[in-house]
């Protein structure tokens, strides 16, 4: 699959992609395990809700799919939130929410046009609804004549 040769925008946007991605692995644990754990809350239920969303998108990452490059801005998502709300609600955090919105900011930009610019690359690509209806219209229409 990966054997058409990347372009350098294509490239620098999977930089920024695994930047992202990786920055969040490595802050999120440490973050939340060793420089300010939560207290009131297990370390079970930490790892739930904050590292394991980011091991979802691993495996496709490092195998280099486009397609788990787009589905991961669904979990990156969740990190922004996070990221805004302590931004407001923990002004002493601030330079961990700051790399924490740097870290899903760089993520999400570099997925969003990574998956884009690889899947125009290979090939891929989804069809649109419009395309899709018309096919079944003439399909229906075929049948009737």
């Amino acid at each position: 699959m990966n054997e058409i040769a990347k372009k350098p925008i294509t490239r620098r946007f999977q930089r920024f992609a695994l930047v992202g991605y990786f920055g969040l692995l490595i802050l999120m644990p440490l973050w939340l395990f060793v420089l300010a754990p939560r207290e009131g809350y297990s370390l079970g239920f930490v790892f739930v809700v904050y590292v394991l969303p980011l091991l979802l998108p691993l495996k496709g990452i490092l195998q280099d799919k486009p397609y788990t490059y787009a589905w991961a801005n669904f979990v990156v998502m969740f990190y922004f939130i996070h990221g805004f709300t302590l931004l407001w609600t923990s002004p002493d955090e601030l330079l961990l929410v700051l790399l924490e919105i740097g870290f899903a900011t760089s993520m999400f930009i570099g997925c969003t046009y990574y998956a884009r610019h690889r899947g125009q690359e290979l090939g891929l690509k989804i069809r649109k609804l419009k395309e899709d209806l018309a096919d079944e219209k003439a399909a229906h229409e075929h049948k009737e004549s």
